[in-house]
């Protein structure tokens, strides 16, 4: 039988790491850059990526004061390369330190998002879909700013032997 907790470990972390290898690749300026007004920097969706965790995750699951403006996410900001890369691995440490220390009660607990109510285990579900996303214009940004240089970041598979 699949472990789901383990699978939806394994991708969180497959993730953060990709994102952490982008980021060490760029530098302060590339990660603020954004393509023009009506798109994202690295910066903003790193921002955005870690309001869902700490509004759905900290704050829903783990009880943790949180009040989310989610426009602001977007806003233009400025941040630095180190910045980004303590907020990914804090944010990905509580996902994954959470997902992994619920019990069955506790994933299918439910909580409001938004206008619905869903469990704690379709929020990580939904979660790792909307990361890839958002991992996806990530990686984007980063070869349009890299070009050749670019060093691809697609994580090794796991050894089945």
């Amino acid at each position: 039988m699949i472990d789901l907790k383990s699978l939806l470990k394994d991708r969180f972390d497959a993730i953060a790491s990709r994102i952490l290898l982008v980021l060490n690749q760029l530098d302060d300026q590339q990660v603020n850059w954004r393509p023009n007004e009506a798109s994202n920097s690295i910066t903003n969706l790193i921002v955005h990526m870690n309001g869902n965790i700490n509004d759905r995750i900290g704050k829903g699951m783990n009880n943790k004061p949180y009040t989310r403006n989610r426009d602001d996410e977007f806003e233009s900001q400025v941040k630095s390369k180190q910045e980004l890369i303590e907020m990914t691995e804090t944010m990905f440490g509580e996902v994954t330190s959470t997902l992994i220390s619920m019990t069955p009660e506790q994933l299918s607990e439910l909580q409001q998002t938004g206008s619905r109510a869903q469990t704690n285990i379709e929020i990580f579900i939904q979660s790792v879909t909307h990361f890839s996303e958002h991992m996806g214009q990530i990686l984007y940004i980063a070869k349009i700013l890299k070009d050749d240089a670019y060093i691809s970041t697609t994580v090794p598979k796991k050894s089945t032997r």
